[in-house]
Formats: structure tokens, C-alpha cells, sequence
């Protein structure tokens, strides 16, 4: 039985659930467990991607310029507690605990913390199978929650371009972001960074719509802007909120940049066979890990999280 197979076999087959709790947002955490599972996953078989050298279309500034020039906007941390996301006034909450223990092995094996060092682990995306399974959700507070962090800085980059949401739930306002970089050869990455009050929280909103912005993501002006994010930042963690794979070609082109990948999976809802063939979009990646949204609490049982499948090769 194959990694995927391992893991897909613990996912529901899409039994039906009760319907979420009235207040969440784009399918987000109703207020129960989260489970958190980490594979790492070697595939000899997965072609990386190739891009073909080209001229870059954008300048990525130093940390000193990148930070100065970004703009300043203010989160409503108010508002965030409301929707039952993590925050950093907010007491000691069920799901900041969540998010505790699934950031840890992520940074640690960013950062060889107790393990050996993961490749770009410092570049994490977040995606799920399908639309509405609350990947941004997990992806806002994955970084907020990172944010916290003594010795770490987060840059949260919107990159489902199709439905952007991260500028939504933080209730900040954006205007160009990152397809207007890779569209615009003239444009700093600088002048569309938000910079929140949020001490370590950066965000890269989306941008504007551009008719091919798929292309885009999947272009090699793309692939030079996340080796050069990745590699001139080693110790900041830099989140990805990507299209759901199922529905768009992008996010598997994203996922070879990527050295882990958090897939979030709709409890009793989506299929194993979904499960399956998102897992098999992104085998080049060699570190996967599967978080179970939306889950029924199990009385007695405050969190839960295991190994599925096994290690690699």
C-alpha cells in the first residue's frame, strides 16, 4: 500500500455532517478538534519543475529596504476573535492550542529544531483538495500563530489569486499584490508588502485580476520570486495560501518550490478519492502534512494527532 493510499484511508468517505456553526467563514474551524498529521513523502518517480531562464520581471529588495518601505495596516483583533480565529490579546483559547501543536514539527523541521533541516522548509503552502474545506482559515491562523513566535517573522503570501481571502479575515485593505509584481517589471515587491500591527506579520495580498493569472503563478518570474524570497529570508517563514488543487493547475506547479506543504481536508466530507488524487498532485514535495478540519469533538478527547503512512525511503 502506497504513502498516499496510507493516508487517504484515514480521511472520511464523505459521510454527511452537520451543517458548521452560523459565523464561520469560507468553511472555517467550527470550534472543534483539529488533527494534525505530518508524512514525509520521497517520490523518485515526480519530475521537478523547470523553468526557463529568463530576464526577472521584479526586484526583491534587502530586509532593510523590504521592511521600510512596506505599508503599515491595522488588524482588527476584535473582529478576528470573533470568527474564532487566533489571536495574539486574546487568553489562552482551544484553538491557539491547536495551533500550537501543529506549528511545531513545521518549524522545527524549518529550522532543525530537534530534527535535521528540511530543504526551503522555511516554504510552506497551504491548500486543500477542494474549494471551501477552509484552507485560508488554517492558513491565517497558522501564521498568526507563528507570528507569536519570540524569535520568528511570518510573511503570509495570498497567492489564490481566483479567491483571495487573507485581506478579508484580517480586515486590511489591499490593492496590488503579487500578480501585480510579476506582471509589472517596474513595481517593487516593497511597494505591496502590508506590514500589520501584528508585530512579525507581513502580508503579500494577491493584487489585481489579471486574465492570465494562472500563467502567472505558474511562470518562471513566479519560480524566481519564491528561490529569492525563500533564499534572502532563511530564518522567516513564509506561508502560502494557494488554490485548492483539485481546481486549479497552479498549485501543483507552486508545490516543487515548496519544502512543506499543510493539506487541509474537510472532516466527513471530503472524499478519499479526493484525498488521493490531490496527494498525487504534489509527490515532489518531501515533506506533506494533513490537517483535518471542521471535525465532531470526541467527549474527553482535547486533541489528537498521529503519523499516517510512513517515513520516506
Amino acid at each position: 500500500m502506497s504513502i498516499i493510499e496510507k493516508a487517504a484511508g484515514k480521511i472520511g468517505t464523505g459521510a454527511p455532517r452537520p451543517a458548521p456553526q452560523a459565523g464561520t467563514v469560507d468553511g472555517g474551524h467550527d470550534g472543534s478538534m483539529i488533527e494534525n498529521a505530518l508524512n514525509k513523502q520521497r517520490s523518485s518517480h515526480a519530475e521537478p519543475f523547470v523553468a526557463t531562464p529568463i530576464e526577472p520581471m521584479f526586484s526583491v529588495p534587502d530586509a532593510e529596504t523590504l521592511e521600510g518601505n512596506s505599508q503599515v495596516q491595522s488588524i482588527n483583533l476584535a473582529r478576528l476573535h470573533r470568527m474564532g480565529v487566533v489571536s495574539p490579546d486574546a487568553e489562552k483559547s482551544q484553538i491557539a492550542e491547536e495551533f500550537r501543536i501543529i506549528k511545531r514539527p513545521l518549524i522545527a523541521n524549518a529550522f532543525g529544531q530537534g530534527t535535521a533541516r528540511v530543504k526551503n522548509g522555511n516554504l510552506i503552502m497551504v491548500t486543500s483538495s477542494l474549494p471551501g474545506e477552509g484552507k485560508s482559515f488554517c492558513a491565517i491562523n497558522l501564521a498568526i500563530s507563528m507570528a507569536m513566535e519570540m524569535d520568528r517573522t511570518v510573511l503570509l503570501i495570498d497567492a489564490d489569486v481566483a479567491k483571495p481571502r487573507v485581506p478579508e479575515y484580517l480586515g486590511i485593505h489591499a490593492d496590488k499584490g503579487l500578480l501585480d509584481v510579476l506582471q509589472d517589471k517596474n513595481l517593487k515587491l516593497s511597494d505591496v508588502l502590508i506590514k500589520t500591527d501584528i508585530a512579525k506579520l507581513t502580508v503579500l495580498p494577491a493584487g489585481r485580476t489579471y486574465k492570465r493569472a494562472t500563467e502567472l503563478l505558474a511562470s518562471a518570474a513566479m519560480t524566481r520570486l519564491v528561490e529569492d524570497i525563500g533564499n534572502r529570508y532563511p530564518d522567516r517563514i513564509i506561508l502560502f495560501d494557494s488554490p485548492p488543487l483539485l481546481a486549479t493547475s497552479e498549485s501543483s506547479v507552486l508545490a516543487t518550490h515548496m519544502g512543506q506543504i499543510v493539506m487541509v481536508v474537510e472532516a466527513e466530507k471530503t472524499s478519499q478519492e479526493a484525498v488521493r488524487e490531490a496527494l498525487s498532485h504534489i509527490q515532489s514535495c518531501e515533506v506533506v502534512g494533513m490537517l483535518l478540519n471542521k471535525t465532531t469533538p470526541t467527549p474527553g478527547a482535547d486533541y489528537y494527532y498521529g503519523y499516517y503512512g510512513s517515513y520516506g525511503k
